[in-house]
């Protein structure tokens, strides 16, 4: 027996054209999601009408008042009527939407914003006089005369009063507080040579952002701009991004991996200008930076997809935040490589927040927290002194593995103290090399450090046609489960270019043959079991290529100096400089730091020397 609809009238027939208000308050559903969306229309008209402050005003989280005043180029009374109409705009002609320069082109906002609140627009251009329309739940006023300086004003009072059901599902006024000033931070970093202020109206007024116009090169403005919304911090762990690939355009700066955050927090990406958040390039954000963090940390970046505006869709969602390229593999293969070669470049430079990480060890009281990747594996037994305790904060204890190889070959002239990671002082407690510099030392953690220059060969070998192998003089067979034994053979023909041979030896048994040569003598079976657990947690969830690295950083882990190895003064310096002459050396394959520095001036302020 069918069941009838409940929301449908059996006996209503009819089709009829909703009035103007409905329809408008139906838009604006999609326009108008929240007070931040309501700010960002508006702050984006302002740019777009040539201002150079814009200045934002907000009570009760936005939805009492929003107020966006600039000294753009202003609107003539005529055109007033046709601001609050829909689908009447300025900045295009309808012929061709994809020739797009401005930040809007839809011609929705103010009268979306007009149907579900109070909406005043005083307006006046230069050398006319000011007037002002107003527009209340969909209802239209007429021009009238006013007063206000050049430029226009915008304000929207009883946000979503003609709607109240929506006003139900908006956040306190603390968090649409923060929603805006997010919002508004995006929009500044797009527009460095635009003055900004944001404003709490609320009980007690206060200023939540000000920002000066920057001037300088379009790069030296962003780095400003971004000291002056992300912090210093960010800025001097960031590194300049500027890469081009066909015509595609990126530029920006990116944070060190040792500079990574717990959430995906520090990520602003923007096409054309117009920040968005976009899956593509979340995902190429993602992908560049796989090499180095684990998956639990997340890298922090502002970067800026440049192009021709008939090579990217903007008019994919009303709320403009999303886009579609015309070639996404190309734009994802700029990031990803743009990323990995500036990486690259950074050597074995590590982020200054690991040096406060030490200098906050040290003192008494709660460390300051950690903003690079640290894994909280169980702590081994306490060393008995004071200074090994604070030292093993520094690094966290790692599972060590009982395979090593030979340390680095002894170099023939020891480094003087002016290098960039010093000459070598002494080893302590087999783990960390005390290194001085000419204006202070540097703790180096041979086992991570070690780790990192071997996944380098690693790489460099594969990339250069196969990484050479060491047959086993007896084969050594690792019993396991058939499942397991059948991920590893289903694995083999891409593990032999990687210099692990291996073939299937009876139900539930695998024969390793040979291993990666620079290794040298391993616990296969322990090598094995290791990249069963990668294999099988990463499959179908990364490429090949994906793969591929995260085998080679397994396998680089059991070809590392080990925790408790003794090394002679000419072997640590030779890790020290071979540190210095190999890419991404400041971070071990997981993102702990391989090493911290401190200053001369650090170590006396922790003795209170001045």
């Amino acid at each position: 027996m069918p069941v009838a609809e409940p929301n449908i009238s059996i006996d209503r027939t009819q089709i009829r054209r909703l009035d103007e208000a409905a329809v408008n308050r139906i838009a604006a559903g999609e326009v108008v999601e929240r007070p931040a969306s309501a700010v960002r229309e508006l702050v984006e008209n302002a740019i777009d009408a040539g201002a150079r402050r814009v200045e934002i005003d907000i009570a009760h989280g936005g939805k009492g008042l929003i107020r966006v005043s600039d000294d753009g180029g202003g609107i003539v009374p005529g055109d007033l009527p046709l601001a609050v109409a829909r689908h009447a705009t300025s900045k295009i002609d309808g012929s061709d939407l994809l020739n797009i320069h401005t930040f809007g082109f839809r011609g929705e906002a103010l009268a979306s914003l007009g149907a579900v609140g109070r909406l005043t627009i005083t307006s006046r251009t230069a050398g006319g006089g000011a007037h002002r329309i107003e527009v209340d739940g969909g209802r239209t006023g007429a021009v009238t005369p006013a007063s206000g300086r050049p430029g226009t004003v915008v304000e929207l009072r009883d946000l979503f009063y003609a709607t109240p059901a929506r006003l139900k599902f908006l956040r306190t006024d603390r968090a649409e507080l923060q929603a805006v000033a997010d919002t508004v931070r995006r929009l500044a970093m797009a527009e460095p040579s635009v003055a900004f202020t944001l404003r709490d109206t609320s009980a007690e007024p206060r200023i939540l952002l000000r920002l000066a116009a920057e001037t300088g090169t379009p790069m030296e403005a962003l780095h400003s701009r971004l000291t002056a919304i992300l912090g210093r911090e960010f800025t001097d762990n960031a590194i300049p991004i500027d890469a081009t690939r066909e015509d595609l355009h990126l530029s920006g700066y990116a944070a060190l991996p040792t500079y990574s955050r717990g959430a995906a927090v520090a990520q602003f990406l923007f096409v054309n200008g117009r920040p968005v958040r976009d899956k593509l390039l979340i995902g190429a954000l993602r992908a560049a930076y796989s090499d180095f963090l684990s998956r639990d940390r997340h890298p922090a970046a502002v970067l800026f997809v440049d192009c021709a505006p008939e090579r990217v869709d903007v008019n994919v969602h009303p709320a403009k935040s999303e886009v579609r390229f015309r070639d996404p593999g190309t734009a994802r293969s700029l990031l990803v490589s743009g990323l990995r070669h500036a990486l690259a470049e950074a050597g074995h430079r590590a982020s200054t927040t690991v040096a406060g990480a030490a200098l906050g060890a040290f003192r008494p009281g709660p460390a300051e927290p950690r903003v690079y990747q640290m894994e909280r594996l169980p702590r081994g037994p306490a060393f008995p002194s004071g200074d090994a305790q604070a030292l093993t904060q520094l690094f966290e204890p790692r599972e060590t593995f009982s395979a090593a190889t030979e340390a680095p070959q002894p170099a023939e002239d020891t480094a003087p103290a002016d290098g960039p990671l010093g000459a070598a002082r002494a080893q302590v407690h087999q783990n960390y090399i005390i290194a001085q510099t000419a204006d202070g030392i540097v703790v180096v953690d041979q086992h991570a450090a070690h780790e990192r220059l071997v996944y380098e060969k690693l790489k460099a070998q594969a990339a250069a046609g196969g990484v050479a192998s060491q047959a086993l003089l007896v084969p050594e067979i690792v019993e396991m489960s058939e499942s397991d034994a059948a991920t590893l053979s289903a694995a083999a023909e891409d593990l032999a270019p990687l210099g692990l041979e291996i073939e299937p030896f009876g139900p539930g048994a695998i024969a390793v043959r040979a291993t990666p040569a620079i290794l040298g003598t391993v616990d296969a079976r322990a090598l094995i079991l290791d990249l069963l657990d990668e294999l099988s947690d990463g499959q179908g969830t990364r490429g090949l290529q994906g793969r591929i690295e995260a085998v080679l950083s397994r396998v680089a882990c059991h070809g590392s100096v080990r925790s408790g190895r003794q090394m002679r003064p000419d072997e640590m310096n030779a890790l020290l400089r071979e540190m210095e002459a190999t890419p991404h050396s400041g971070q071990c394959n997981h993102g702990r730091p391989t090493y911290i520095e401190l200053k001369l001036a650090d170590i006396e302020r922790l003795f209170g020397r001045s």
